[in-house]
C-alpha cells in the first residue's frame, strides 16, 4: 500500500514570535517578587525527549492510565465519531503514542475522518504527522502549524467536517484556574455547535501517589525542570549554572495540585544577554517552575457546564486515578 503523505498549513511565524515572547516572558517572570517561569517553555527538542522519558517512568501513572482508558473505551468512541466526515484535531503534537490508539479504532470502524496534529511547533506537527503517516498508510494527514484556536476556526471556515479535538494528557491542570476558565471558553467559541472536545483530567487521589509520580527516582523530571534555565542559557544567552539549583515539588492542598520549583542552593547571579539584564537569587529562593492540578468529577462537571459544553461521555481507568471526557459544543 502507498504511503500516505501529510499535507501542511502554517498559519504561525514560529521563530520569531517564540523569540520575542519567551523573553518577554523570562523578563517578567525573573522580575516578580516571587519569581516564575512559565512551565510551556520546559518543551523544546530536549524538554519534549525527557518527557517522553518521564512518561514511561514507574512513577509515573497518568500516560498509563490515559492509554489504559483509551484502550478499553476506544472502539466506543470510534462509533461516536463514526459519522464523518470529521476532523480529529490534535491540540499540542506530541509523539501521538496514545493518539495511535483512537486513529486504529477509527480506521478499523470505517470511519472517514482527517487526523489534523496542531501546534505552534513546526518540527513537533511534522514528526508526528510523519510518523504516523508511516504506521498508517491510508490516514489523511493536514499538520497545522498554528495557535490552537486560530487553528480551530480556521479549519471551521474551510468545510463543513465535524471537528473532534483532543486535548489529552493532563495539560489542562497546567493552567491557573483563571486562564483554565479563558482557554476553555476561547475552545468552546472556536468550535461549532455540534463538535466535541475529549480532554484529559488527572484525578485527586492518594497524595503519596501524586507526589511520587512528581519525584522520580532517576532525577528526570528534575533534568526536565532545569531544562528551562538551560534553554533560557542557549537561546537568551543566560548563564544560569544548573548545578547551582535543586528541583522541589510538593502537594498544595489548597491550590489543589502538585507545585514545582527551581530552588537556589545559595546566593548567586545569573546575567542575560538578550536582556542585558543580571537577576539575584538568595540562598533558598524558588523559581516556581509548574503547576499540576488534580481535579474531582465534580469540579470537571462544572468546568463543563461553566464553559458552554455538555457532557457527552466520561471514561476512568480501573483506578479511578484519570478522567478523559467528552464533551459536546451546544
Amino acid at each position: 500500500m502507498k504511503q500516505s503523505q501529510a499535507v501542511y498549513e502554517n498559519l504561525y511565524d514560529e521563530a520569531e514570535t517564540m523569540r520575542n515572547q519567551f523573553a518577554e516572558d523570562v523578563l517578567n517572570g525573573l522580575s516578580l517578587p516571587r519569581k516564575r517561569l512559565p512551565c510551556k517553555y520546559i518543551y523544546d527538542n530536549v524538554g519534549t525527549e525527557l518527557f517522553s522519558r518521564i512518561m514511561t517512568l514507574r512513577e509515573y501513572y497518568p500516560a498509563r492510565c490515559e492509554a489504559e482508558i483509551l484502550e478499553t473505551y476506544g472502539k466506543y468512541l470510534a462509533e461516536k465519531f463514526k459519522e464523518g466526515p470529521v476532523n480529529l484535531i490534535e491540540l499540542g503534537a506530541g509523539d501521538g503514542r496514545k493518539t495511535r490508539i483512537l486513529i486504529e479504532d477509527l480506521i478499523n470502524a470505517g470511519s472517514t475522518f482527517t487526523y489534523v496534529p496542531l501546534d505552534i511547533s513546526q518540527a513537533a506537527v511534522h514528526e508526528c504527522a510523519n510518523q504516523l503517516c508511516l504506521s498508517f498508510p491510508e490516514l489523511q494527514v493536514k499538520g497545522m502549524v498554528s495557535d490552537y484556536f486560530d487553528g480551530l476556526k480556521w479549519l471551521s471556515r474551510q468545510d463543513q467536517s465535524k471537528n473532534v479535538a483532543l486535548f489529552l494528557g493532563s495539560t489542562i491542570g497546567n493552567f491557573s484556574p483563571r486562564n483554565r476558565r479563558k482557554f476553555l471558553n476561547k475552545l468552546r467559541r472556536s468550535l461549532n455547535p455540534g463538535d466535541m472536545v475529549l480532554i484529559g483530567f488527572d484525578l485527586v487521589k492518594d497524595i503519596d501517589v501524586m507526589v511520587r509520580a512528581y519525584n522520580d527516582s532517576q532525577g528526570i523530571t528534575a533534568q526536565f525542570n532545569k531544562n528551562i534555565l538551560a534553554r533560557i542559557n542557549r537561546e537568551l544567552g543566560g548563564t544560569f549554572k544548573l548545578d547551582g539549583f535543586r528541583y522541589f515539588s510538593t502537594w498544595d492542598a489548597i491550590s489543589g495540585g502538585i507545585q514545582s520549583f527551581l530552588v537556589s542552593k545559595k546566593s548567586q547571579k545569573a546575567h542575560i544577554e538578550s536582556l542585558s539584564k543580571t537577576f539575584e537569587f538568595e540562598s533558598w529562593e524558588a523559581i516556581h517552575t509548574e503547576s499540576s492540578h488534580k481535579f474531582t468529577l465534580p469540579q470537571i462537571r462544572k468546568m463543563a457546564s461553566d464553559s458552554g459544553f455538555e457532557i457527552a461521555g466520561q471514561y476512568l481507568d480501573s483506578r479511578h486515578y484519570f478522567a478523559d471526557c467528552l464533551w459536546q459544543v451546544v
